[in-house]
């Protein structure tokens, strides 16, 4: 999986112009899910996120995590975060996971942000939306499950 996280003072997602998802002080998760993806790579990347440590404490460095500033999540499914430009001019996706295997893993990501104690809005997967932010610092981060350690 693949996502990219944008610390935000709010953001929401809408269809077809009616809302759909909306936070305020939190995190944007734009979440990728690669055709190899397991759902233990959904629950350790949920987990990753939902204690990693990008809002200020109160000396302004970035050291408490969405859990401890008792922030929200909106999870919005992106399969192009897995594009491939490296040939030609139109990006292919043939690695971004077919939306039977996507959707129940993008699910269990969720899932695990809900259990790990985060009030998590989303988007409407395979759906056309409209995301609006105000990234917050700014701070962006990008995570990939394939990269990251089992160890917390």
């Amino acid at each position: 999986m693949r996502a990219v996280i944008q610390r935000v003072s709010r953001a929401s997602v809408a269809v077809h112009g009616e809302t759909v998802g909306l936070i305020d002080l939190g995190l944007l998760v734009l979440l990728g899910v690669w055709q190899m993806d397991t759902p233990e790579d959904a629950i350790h990347l949920a987990r990753k996120i939902a204690h990693l440590r990008i809002f200020d404490d109160d000396a302004g460095k970035l050291n408490r995590s969405v859990l401890e500033v008792r922030g929200q999540m909106l999870v919005v499914s992106q399969f192009t975060l897995y594009a491939d430009c490296r040939k030609g001019r139109r990006p292919s996706f043939v690695e971004a996971a077919r939306p039977e295997l996507a959707k129940p893993l993008y699910e269990a990501f969720v899932a695990e942000v809900q259990r790990q104690g985060v009030r998590v809005a989303t988007g409407a997967f395979q759906s056309l939306m409209d995301v609006a932010l105000v990234n917050c610092g700014p701070v962006t981060i990008i995570l990939d499950s394939q990269q990251l350690s089992s160890a917390e």
